[in-house]
């Protein structure tokens, strides 16, 4: 399957800023494209690229006052197939763990583990390790939050969150995401595309997407908390802790977005 990916940001700048941009599909994912997905900019400005210690591309550069846009787009091959299930999965023992794996139990700015890890074990604690107890969580989060594009909010945490009742998808994210590291389960955020492939229309606006990582039998698992279900089409941009360490821009200094469109359609197959 070919997918056409894309995003656009366009702002409004009073000085020349810095930025660190985080939009390049992951590098693990890089043979699956067509063209590289080079990071444009309108003015043109240099552009310099990194990888950070997630091992996501990030790109740095300076906006000049005024107007300013910047976006990617590429074509890439999926499989076409919908996100693995394995629900044999097991939870290992903390001393069993991989150590690069350890951070990913430990809290972070969005995702409160400490805070809320009594209300974990008293909803979770008697549920089956493993896969089924990710699932559980998944489907907790997906029935307890409200998801409302209105209700955004970038200082929302998990226990926030789970207080709220609302939230979009990073807050879906972020509170399983805590659950499940309360629970001694490494879990990562993620964000990136997911297509209407396989799904009934009318397909909402389409956007960029939060989902979870879970380390369970020896390998990373991707969990959805907001849509719940396995999806075809989720394109991998970038990995981290919580959504601090993904942001898709990050810029050090005042400024107004203007307009933000994402394209993630499928599109025909080379001709022969």
């Amino acid at each position: 399957m070919r997918l056409r990916l894309g995003t656009e940001l366009n702002y409004e700048f009073q000085v020349a800023t810095p930025m660190i941009v985080m939009l390049n599909v992951h590098p693990s994912l890089a043979p699956n494209l067509e063209y590289p997905d080079t990071l444009f900019t309108s003015p043109v400005v240099n552009v310099t690229a990194y990888a950070d210690v997630f091992g996501n591309q990030c790109c740095r550069l300076v906006a000049p006052p005024g107007p300013f846009m910047l976006g990617t787009q590429t074509i890439i091959w999926d499989d076409g197939l919908p996100d693995p299930v394995d629900f044999g999965a097991v939870q290992h023992p903390i001393e069993e763990l991989p150590d690069d794996v350890l951070m990913f139990l430990l809290p972070s700015r969005y995702c409160e583990s400490d805070q809320l890890a009594d209300e974990a074990w008293r909803l979770f604690g008697n549920t089956p390790a493993g896969w089924e107890r990710v699932q559980t969580i998944c489907n907790f989060v997906n029935s307890h939050l409200t998801f409302n594009y209105q209700l955004a909010s970038p200082f929302r945490t998990a226990a926030g969150a789970y207080r709220d009742g609302v939230g979009v998808c990073r807050d879906f994210a972020h509170l399983a995401v805590t659950f499940c590291r309360a629970l001694n389960i490494p879990t990562r955020y993620c964000t990136g595309y997911i297509s209407d492939a396989g799904e009934p229309p009318p397909y909402a606006t389409m956007d960029l997407a939060a989902w979870m990582e879970v380390y369970l039998g020896g390998r990373w698992h991707v969990f959805d908390p907001r849509n719940n279900k396995p999806r075809i089409g989720r394109i991998l941009i970038a990995r981290g802790r919580d959504a601090g360490d993904v942001p898709l821009t990050h810029t050090f200094g005042p400024n107004v977005l203007t307009k933000f469109t994402v394209v993630t359609e499928e599109i025909s197959p080379v001709a022969a």
